[in-house]
């Protein structure tokens, strides 16, 4: 039988799944995002998302559409470092301990080739109706080709406990199975999407301020399959060790609403914008077609279990920017996001080990060459409220900053292009522990991030 891949891999990327610093995706899946990372004083068809309520202050009626898509790639690594059984003390009746702990690089690869987005607005004097088609998390497939280390380290301390068993229980006579006595063969494959839609209706109050309200539907979709078996060496007889086999093929679904609502002032020079974006409640329900495991896996594959309910919920977000135009050609922008994540539910209650919600702080600039062409770059930062019961090898994050460039050429006075880039930098999270995955053994693991992003879009006024 081919056993395709286990137990949840791109679960890592559950959690969290609105902050920019944390999922495949970003703030804003518009390339203009990529180019310059501030958008939340922006008046242009990205505010769809960005900054809603600014739309008001377009300066024309009439139908505008915004297309983009963009490539994402990540690397999620894991450099662990655990304890491992290797023998028998007979006259004190333990386990022995390896001097030189069990280490191995497991390389995680998370690819969303194509994430296609669409923005509309219709304005009509002080009125403006606005919204968006994206997928606003997940957007790809996650690959760790030999597993992960909570998996790996659960079964190398499963399969010397049960010979140590059948060690004692015969007297001797059935060989205790250390780690140089087999191979473990591990594969996680996973893909997550959230869909969202959103429609809204911005109304300028004042010739300085207007106003927005709307709501986005999020539709969750996500499967993950996997497997973990191990097999004695040719030397001991080559035997598959079945006790200790896991597969797993299970589909997740689920939605949620979100209550969006925005402000913009229009000052001189200045503009600010901010928004608001409600908790959504969000649980997802498993249809697990495939679950193998042993008995001492069951703390690890229960969650997956078939009819099972968890809470996935996308943190409230509020976002506060500032633009100011300091030339006619060069304009700067700051910005601030908060996510609540202490506060969204997920599963086991995770988000009470955050110490706090997420905090991103955002700069751009833009400078218009000439008349058809602005170029432009920006910085982020994301900072996390993590600690060590929060972090995990299925669902780790890392503090990060991130640089973005690009371009806007207007290909006519209608129509402008969009090109973006950005790169993320993340710092290393280290998590020691004194019982490693439940094998009563010390270890640590460090966990390694990158993400890599590029996007096109192409805007229209009619």
């Amino acid at each position: 039988m081919n056993k395709k891949v286990v137990v949840g891999a791109a679960l890592m990327m559950m959690p969290l799944v609105s902050s920019a610093g944390g999922y495949l995706t970003n703030t804003n899946q518009h390339a203009a995002f990529l180019r310059s990372l501030s958008r939340g004083a922006a008046i242009d068809i990205d505010g769809a998302l960005s900054n809603p309520a600014g739309l008001s202050f377009l300066p024309t009626d009439g139908f505008r559409v915004g297309v983009s898509i963009q490539s994402a790639f990540q690397t999620r690594d894991i450099d662990a470092s655990f304890g491992t059984y290797n023998g028998f003390d007979p006259v004190n009746k333990v386990p022995t301990v390896s001097d030189t702990p069990y280490k191995k690089y497991y390389k995680g690869k998370a690819a969303a080739p194509v994430i296609p987005s669409v923005f509309a607005a219709y304005k009509k004097g002080d009125w403006t109706i606005s919204g968006f088609f994206a997928i606003t998390g997940g957007g790809g497939k996650a690959s760790f080709d030999d597993g992960l280390p909570m998996f790996e380290s659960a079964a190398m301390a499963g399969i010397f406990m049960e010979s140590l068993g059948k060690y004692v229980a015969s007297g001797g006579k059935s060989p205790i199975v250390t780690p140089d006595m087999y191979t473990i063969n591990s594969a996680m494959d996973g893909r997550q999407y959230i869909y969202s839609v959103q429609l809204g209706l911005g109304y300028r109050i004042t010739d300085w301020l207007s106003a927005f309200a709307g709501g986005r539907m999020n539709y969750f979709s996500g499967n993950y399959d996997g497997y973990l078996d191990a097999k004695l060496k040719k030397d001991f007889g080559g035997a598959d060790l079945i006790n200790m086999n896991l597969a797993l093929d299970c589909d997740q679904t689920g939605w949620g609403l979100t209550p969006v609502l925005g402000v913009d002032v229009k000052y001189g020079k200045f503009n600010f914008g901010a928004k608001y974006e409600f908790k959504t409640n969000l649980n997802i329900e498993n249809n697990t077609k495939k679950l193998d495991y042993p008995d001492s896996a069951e703390d690890l594959v229960g969650p997956y279990k078939h009819g099972v309910n968890t809470p996935n919920d996308i943190p409230s977000m509020l976002s506060v920017a500032a633009s100011y135009q300091f030339l006619p050609m060069l304009k700067a922008s700051v910005e601030y996001h908060f996510y609540d994540d202490k506060k969204a539910g997920m599963a086991g209650g995770k988000q009470k080990e955050l110490e706090r919600g997420t905090n991103e702080y955002l700069f751009g600039i833009e400078w218009d060459v000439i008349k058809r062409l602005t170029i432009s770059g920006g910085a982020q930062i994301t900072d996390y409220g993590l600690s060590d019961n929060f972090q995990s090898d299925v669902s780790f994050y890392c503090d990060s900053y991130t640089l973005g460039f690009g371009a806007k050429v207007m290909l006519s006075e209608k129509m402008a292009l969009n090109v973006g880039y950005m790169w993320t930098t993340y710092h290393d999270y280290t998590k020691k522990m004194d019982d490693y995955c439940g094998t009563k053994l010390p270890g640590q693991n460090v966990y390694s991030r990158t993400n890599k992003v590029f996007g096109l879009s192409l805007d229209y006024a009619f």
